[in-house]
């Protein structure tokens, strides 16, 4: 049975490649020791698209969800097999299966370690973020696990990106910018006082004037971490222009709504409002 299924998938027609490689090539560089071969290339052959339109299209997607797995199995020493199947599920036309693996990326970024992250998934990572919705959720949810396991200065890049997230496809989708809220107390840990006043703090101060109060609840907790960040830092100008800011904009607001959201933030941390009050 063994040497059927390997006959079937070499022989298969419908099997079709984009790399400049030999079919044998091709073939020798998804070789490891693992598992059975004919088992892993029976996993591979289930990825190509013409398969999905003919046979079953839930298959890219079941593929999708069990590929950090199979990642995890055969080790980051092998990882070559499975790279070019994981960057046609990543530009698969079926949205659901590009959600899968963006809910995913951030375990996949553990199993291959920093150098394999930083060639090969940052650039699928980077496409995520440009993609839909449905799929730019699963790389929010997940956002600080996968930018804490790169590099400082590739982080440092993702600064620049994150007032993005801000827009949405529909703008009733309230979840998506409280989940940014979330992943920006998170985020705190990873980034400078100068970087958060100059890059977070524009960020948290949009997600306290939000149209929905859930986003606002968890926007004052953002902000009052980030009061306490910046007072621990040893900078303290920052601490101090973001109170005066704080100040002027909400506790000396015209509506009522901005001076209640100074108290608010104070309610949640007035340790450190009692420092400088």
């Amino acid at each position: 049975n063994m040497d059927s299924t390997i006959h079937f998938i070499h022989n298969d027609s419908d099997l079709s490649t984009n790399s400049s490689f030999s079919p044998e090539e091709e073939r020798k560089s998804k070789v490891q020791d693992v598992v059975p071969q004919a088992l892993l290339d029976q996993y591979l052959s289930m990825t190509d698209p013409s398969r999905a339109q003919t046979v079953d299209t839930e298959i890219a997607k079941h593929c999708a969800y069990s590929l950090p797995g199979v990642a995890l199995t055969l080790g980051r020493q092998n990882w070559h097999c499975l790279k070019d199947t994981y960057e046609t599920l990543a530009s698969d036309m079926q949205w659901k299966v590009r959600r899968t693996l963006a809910f995913s990326i951030h375990e996949l970024a553990v199993i291959l370690g920093d150098q394999l992250t930083a060639g090969d998934l940052v650039p699928v990572f980077n496409g995520f973020l440009k993609d839909l919705d449905e799929v730019r959720i699963g790389v929010l949810k997940h956002l600080h696990d996968f930018l804490k396991l790169l590099h400082v200065d590739k982080r440092r890049e993702y600064l620049y990106q994150l007032q993005e997230f801000l827009v949405t496809d529909n703008s009733r989708n309230w979840r998506f910018r409280a989940e940014l809220a979330e992943q920006l107390i998170l985020l705190l840990d990873l980034y400078s006082a100068r970087d958060i006043y100059d890059y977070l703090r524009p960020i948290a101060f949009s997600l306290c004037a939000d149209k929905v109060s859930s986003v606002r609840w968890i926007s004052y907790k953002l902000v009052s971490e980030m009061v306490k960040k910046l007072y621990m830092a040893s900078t303290s100008t920052f601490v101090v222009d973001l109170m005066n800011e704080l100040v002027e904009k909400f506790c000396r607001c015209s509506k009522w709504s901005g001076r209640q959201t100074f108290v608010f933030i104070c309610q949640v941390k007035c340790l450190f409002f009692h420092l400088f009050f």
